[in-house]
């Protein structure tokens, strides 16, 4: 059951793949982009192809699996199936980051825009570790958490506040906040990408610690593993994942939450059997909303954030209406 699932998982990525290059907004005959994607020459299809969807698809593939992984991790770390990055204020923090770029410095690009959301991703987790280590208990889960939330309500309220102050300053940032994959670049995002693939490694190598410490920390320490350095490189692979994909894209929701319960339908509880089929999925999930964004509104097209929340929505109530919502 769970290679049939893995099996379809790839087959449904290649797929999505595929239509994500062949697809878009404006209509072109599918023979001249293959034709384009063989041989390169400057045509209207090769220029399409080459500088805005080949790059989009890879941007949208990195985001997909860094969101899917990570919301995977932060509901294992948690031992709570409704978990997801924004918990820990990753999203929040990167929103705040953004718009303080923008009032204070002037900052206007996407990779700017990328460089300022990923600091914010990870001063926002410091913080939230920082406030949820104090006290005699330490850094629970339950204690992140809670301090995650009340850090994301602080941050969106200052964020939504600088907005209205200078609302001409922020026409870029409301466009950045909304979530596409529109505009993306291989240039401005290659310093990201590496970034994601650190964390996809670190989560890959403390899978069978997270399922461990499924088990309740006891359990975990009378198996041999090691809880607080799984715990803390379960964290930084959230914040590297998180907020790396939120620096790409946008704040897109849904996908953290949604494909760790889909999958867990076939693959049980074994976390690395969770992570690997996230791995798949979520960007399967995301190409598949941005191409259907794509066709549902040409000539001009809905940002992958919108599509997410029109598919994620009625498949979680759905889930959870049947009883399907698989716990920890």
């Amino acid at each position: 059951m769970r290679m049939l699932g893995l099996a379809i998982g790839v087959a449904l990525l290649l797929v999505t793949v595929v239509l994500s290059v062949l697809i878009g907004a404006k209509p072109l005959p599918i023979s001249d982009m293959i034709s384009a994607l063989a041989n390169p020459d400057g045509s209207e299809a090769s220029e399409i192809l080459f500088t805005l969807r080949i790059p989009r698809t890879v941007v949208g593939i990195f985001a997909g699996m860094a969101l899917a992984v990570s919301g995977a991790l932060m509901q294992a770390l948690t031992r709570n199936p409704l978990a997801d990055p924004g918990l820990l204020g990753v999203n929040a923090g990167a929103a705040l980051a953004v718009a303080l770029g923008i009032a204070l410095v002037g900052i206007t690009t996407p990779s700017e825009y990328s460089v300022f959301s990923f600091v914010g991703a990870v001063v926002a987790t410091l913080v939230v570790l920082a406030i949820g280590r104090t006290g005699r208990y330490g850094a629970s889960p339950a204690r992140l958490v809670l301090a995650g939330v009340a850090l994301a309500a602080v941050f969106s309220g200052i964020s939504m506040a600088l907005t209205m102050l200078f609302p001409l300053v922020f026409a870029g940032y409301r466009a950045w906040t909304v979530g596409s994959l529109v505009g993306h670049d291989l240039l401005g995002a290659m310093p990201v990408l590496p970034v994601i693939v650190v964390g996809l490694i670190v989560a890959v190598c403390i899978s069978r610690g997270l399922g461990a410490l499924s088990l309740g920390d006891d359990h975990a320490r009378a198996l041999g593993t090691r809880v607080r350095l799984v715990r803390g490189a379960a964290l930084v692979s959230v914040t590297l994942l998180a907020g790396c994909a939120t620096a790409l894209i946008g704040p897109v929701a849904f996908i953290g939450l949604m494909i760790p319960h889909v999958v867990r339908r076939f693959t049980g509880p074994s976390q690395p059997w969770i992570l690997a089929s996230s791995l798949i999925y979520g960007p399967a999930v995301l190409l598949a909303a941005d191409v259907l964004g794509r066709v549902v509104a040409q000539p001009g097209e809905y940002p992958v954030a919108f599509m997410m929340a029109i598919i994620g929505a009625p498949v979680l109530i759905a889930m959870m209406a049947r009883r399907r919502v698989i716990s920890l």
